[in-house]
């Protein structure tokens, strides 16, 4: 049985069910709130090929540098040496802020989400080791470790779940 992982941003919560105790790594943008201006500089840090490990294997993601006024990124997740999702990522200037937007494929390259549909993570805050979007926070540990924080929902119950990478060149 193929073990799906759906990523909702809270977008269906109310957010008092998204308190800060839950998530202490994770920001969520208020109704109506604007995001703050940055620059794709401030994530430049995350260019590069990193690989760790969750869900109960290998987890990777390659980085671009900046181009286009956006960065390209590719995720995906290796359990017993098959892969089992990949995502195709871009952290985007647009309207002075920055929005990071994916989408899901299975390991046939089929998408989880429908032909226009994206997952979108508006920006919510810049600090210096800390870039927070809407549900999902970038964080620079040293030049050669990051950790990414994504709030999942599995079967209705929301958790931060934490994505620790180690630089592999």
């Amino acid at each position: 049985m193929k073990q799906r992982i759906l990523i909702t941003l809270c977008l269906f919560l109310s957010l008092g069910a998204c308190a800060e105790s839950e998530f202490p790594n994770i920001l969520f943008l208020a109704e109506g709130k604007k995001s703050p201006s940055a620059k794709l500089s401030v994530v430049k840090w995350m260019q590069g090929h990193w690989r760790g490990e969750a869900f109960g294997g290998v987890i990777e993601e390659v980085w671009a540098p900046a181009l286009g006024d956006s960065m390209m990124g590719a995720f995906k997740l290796v359990v017993a040496g098959k892969v089992k999702f990949y995502e195709i990522e871009a952290i985007s200037e647009e309207d002075g802020s920055l929005i990071f937007r994916l989408k899901h494929f299975h390991s046939d390259l089929k998408g989880w989400e429908t032909k226009d549909k994206t997952l979108d993570f508006k920006l919510v805050k810049v600090k210096d080791d800390k870039v927070y979007f809407d549900g999902l926070t970038l964080e620079k540990i040293s030049d050669d470790s990051v950790n990414i924080y994504v709030a999942i929902d599995e079967r209705g119950k929301v958790t931060e779940h934490k994505f620790s990478y180690q630089r592999v060149n």
